[in-house]
C-alpha cells in the first residue's frame, strides 16, 4: 500500500514573503500535512479527519511526497489510528505544540518507520525560537484557529477509524457460505434466502439488520440471494423466499418460510438464549464483575533517567540511546502524550534494545527493560511495537526466567520485567495480539504467564503486588470477551494455570492488602461466567478455594487494612464462589 505524504500552506504564501525580514528566518511555508494511502487522506484537526484525497478545506497541496510502501494489513491500520484517536483530539490541538505534522510523523512512524522531512517537523521550534516568533505565537493561533480546527468534509458513511459495527453477512457462493458458518462452530447462525424479486423479504430487511445489530458477535447472520448464488440454493433445496434456516453450534436447528417479523424475531432470540445461555452467576448482584471493564493496572512513575543511564555503560552515549532518553524525558514533562512526536530513531531502538540485553550483566539488565515500559506508557510506541507480530524484542525483555531461576534474578530486574508486562496492555493492538491464536500470541501469552507463579509468592511484598496486577490485567482481557460473547483469548488450560497461580496466592497472602485485593479481583473474573463443569471451576472445587476466600472474608483477609479496601469486594467474589461450586 503506497503512503504518501500531501503538505499544504496554511500561509498561503505569505509566510516565504514576509518570514526573512520579520523574523530573520526564511521560512518557506506554515506547513499543514496529512497521508493518503488506500485512497484516503488522513489529518489532524477536529480530531483525526478522514477525506478523499485533495479534497479538504485546506485546497490543493503544495507538494506531494512518495513516502514509501506499507505492508501493514489495513485492520491494524484502523486499530492503531483508534488508539491515537484517544491522543488527537480536537481539545488537544496546538498550532505548535501539538498540531497536524505531530500526528503525520506519528503515524508515517507507525506505517513505515521513517519520519516526515525534518524542515516540516522542525518549523514550530525555527519560528519559536525567534524573539519575533515567541510575541506573534498568540495573534498567529488566532488567526489559523478556524482553518485549522474547521470540520472537514470527511467520508461518506460511518468515520474510518470507529470500530466496525455488527453486521449482515452477504454471500454469493458457498465457499463464502461456508467460511461464514465455519466461525460460527461454536455459537449459531441464521441465513435468510432472499431473491430480488421478492417485495415480502424487502420487508424484513431492516429487522434482519437490527437483530445481527442486536446478536452482535454472539452470532453470524447470513443473508444469501439464491438467484444469484445458485449453488446455495441447490444445496439447500431452497426454492421460495423468504426462507430462514438457523444453526447451533454447526448443526442445522431450524426452518421456516414467510415474512413474519413476530416469528423471525423470537427465533433468532431463541437461538442466542440456546447457544449462550444465561448463567446463574447473572442472577446475582455482582457490581464488580458484571460489567466490561474499561482499564488496565499500568506502571507510568518516570525514575530518574541519568541514574539509569549509568547502568548501561559502555552503551550510554550512543545517538540511539539519548534520543529515546529525551523523547521519554519530555514526555513525562509534558500534559499531553502528542506534544512530543515519536523519536526517528525509534526503529533502531528495537535492535539496541535486543543487542545490548545481552551484552551487559544480569544486574543492569532492569535499566533496559525499564527504559522499554516508560515507552510503553506512550500507546503510540505500544502500538508501534505491537505491529511486529513476532514480539522478538518484547519476547527478549520478558524471558529472562526463560535463562535463570526466577529466584536467582535480582529483585529490580523482576518487578520492572512486571510492570512492563502490565504496560502492554495499553494499547488495543497488543490486546488483540493477545487475543489471537498464532504461535507467536501463544509465545507472549506463556511469557506473561510465566512470570507470575514465584513473584506472586516472593518475600517482597511490592512484586506481589506488581504480580497481581499482571494477573487481574489478564484476566480482564479473558472476562470482556467472555462477557461479550466473543471467543476467550486465554486456552482453558491458561485459564486454570492462571487460575492456580492466583488461588495459591491468595492462600499465602497475608501481608499485603493491596496484593490481596488484586488477587481477590483476578480470581472473580475468572470464575465469573465460568463453564459449571469446566476445569476451572473443577480445580477450585479441588483446591478448597470457597473455603479459602470464606475465611479471608471473615477475618478481613488476615491483612491490616484489608476489610477497609476490598471487604465488598470480597463478599462478591464470596458469593460467586458460594453460587458457582
Amino acid at each position: 500500500m503506497d503512503v504518501e505524504l500531501y503538505v499544504y500552506d496554511l500561509s498561503q504564501g505569505l509566510a516565504r514573503m514576509y518570514s526573512l525580514a520579520l523574523t530573520g528566518t526564511q521560512m518557506d511555508a506554515i506547513y499543514h500535512t496529512s497521508l493518503v494511502f488506500n485512497n484516503i487522506e488522513y489529518y489532524f484537526g477536529h480530531g483525526i479527519q478522514t477525506a478523499r484525497p485533495g479534497s479538504t478545506h485546506h485546497g490543493q497541496p503544495i507538494e506531494r511526497i512518495h513516502m514509501g510502501k506499507s505492508e501493514l494489513p489495513f485492520e491494524v491500520i484502523e486499530e492503531y489510528l483508534q488508539s491515537l484517536s484517544s491522543i488527537y483530539t480536537p481539545e488537544s490541538y496546538d498550532l505548535f505544540l501539538h498540531n497536524c505534522n505531530n500526528f503525520t510523523q506519528d503515524l508515517a512512524m507507525f506505517l513505515l518507520g521513517k519520519s516526515i522531512p525534518g524542515h516540516i517537523r522542525n518549523l514550530p521550534q525555527t519560528f519559536l525560537s525567534t524573539p519575533l516568533g515567541q510575541m506573534l505565537k498568540p495573534q498567529i493561533e488566532g488567526a489559523l484557529r478556524g482553518v485549522t480546527q474547521a470540520r472537514g468534509p470527511g467520508l461518506p458513511g460511518p468515520p474510518v477509524v470507529q470500530p466496525p459495527q455488527n453486521k449482515v453477512h452477504i454471500v454469493t457462493n458457498l465457499g463464502e457460505l461456508d467460511a461464514r458458518l465455519s466461525s460460527a462452530s461454536k455459537s449459531c447462525a441464521v441465513i435468510f434466502f432472499t431473491s430480488a424479486t421478492c417485495p415480502p423479504c424487502k420487508m424484513v430487511y431492516p429487522l434482519y439488520d437490527e437483530l445481527a445489530e442486536e446478536a452482535g458477535p454472539k452470532a453470524v447472520l447470513i443473508k444469501v440471494d439464491i438467484s444469484i448464488a445458485h449453488d446455495v440454493g441447490m444445496r439447500y433445496s431452497v426454492r421460495a423466499t423468504p426462507t430462514f434456516m438457523t444453526f447451533l453450534r454447526g448443526e442445522k436447528l431450524d426452518q421456516w418460510s414467510g415474512a413474519d417479523p413476530g416469528k423471525l424475531r423470537g427465533n433468532v432470540r431463541l437461538l442466542l438464549e440456546m447457544a449462550h445461555p444465561t448463567h446463574r452467576h447473572r442472577q446475582l448482584h455482582l457490581p464488580s464483575f458484571q460489567r466490561t471493564l474499561t482499564s488496565y493496572v499500568m506502571y507510568k512513575k518516570t525514575p530518574p533517567l541519568e541514574k539509569l543511564a549509568q547502568k548501561l555503560q559502555p552503551h550510554d552515549k550512543e545517538p540511539i540511546l539519548l534520543s529515546i532518553l529525551d523523547f521519554i524525558k519530555r514526555r513525562a514533562d509534558s500534559k499531553s502524550a502528542a506534544d512530543h512526536p515519536l523519536p526517528k530513531e525509534l526503529p533502531s531502538f528495537a535492535t539496541y534494545l535486543q543487542q545490548t540485553y545481552h551484552s551487559i550483566s544480569t544486574e543492569n539488565r532492569f535499566a533496559l527493560v525499564d527504559l522499554a515500559r516508560l515507552l510503553f506508557i506512550d500507546p503510540r510506541v505500544a502500538g508501534y511495537f505491537a505491529e511486529d507480530t513476532t514480539h522478538k524484542t518484547v519476547l527478549t525483555l520478558l524471558n529472562a526466567e526463560a535463562e535463570s531461576e526466577a529466584s536467582n534474578l535480582p529483585y529490580n530486574l523482576r518487578i520492572v520485567t512486571l510492570q512492563l508486562a502490565c504496560n502492554l496492555f495499553n494499547t488495543p493492538l497488543y490486546t488483540e495480539h493477545l487475543s489471537s491464536t498464532s504461535s507467536t500470541a501463544n509465545r507472549l501469552r506463556t511469557a506473561l504467564l510465566n512470570l507470575l507463579p514465584s513473584a506472586l509468592l516472593d518475600t517482597h511484598s511490592n512484586l506481589r503486588v506488581v504480580a497481581a496486577s499482571l494477573a487481574y490485567n489478564l484476566s480482564a482481557l479473558n472476562h470482556n470477551a467472555r462477557f461479550s460473547g466473543s471467543p476467550e483469548p486465554l486456552t482453558e488450560e491458561e485459564q486454570v494455570e492462571l487460575t492456580a497461580s492466583v488461588a495459591e496466592a491468595i492462600t499465602q497472602e497475608s501481608g499485603s492488602a493491596e496484593a490481596l485485593h488484586g488477587l481477590l479481583f483476578a480470581l472473580g473474573l475468572l470464575v465469573y461466567e465460568a463453564p459449571v463443569d469446566g476445569a476451572v471451576l473443577d480445580l477450585c472445587r479441588a483446591l478448597g478455594v470457597k473455603e479459602v476466600v470464606e475465611g479471608k472474608v471473615k477475618d478481613g483477609g488476615g491483612v491490616d487494612g484489608a476489610e477497609k479496601g476490598s471487604g465488598a469486594l470480597f463478599r462478591e467474589v464470596g458469593a460467586l464462589l458460594a453460587r458457582g461450586l
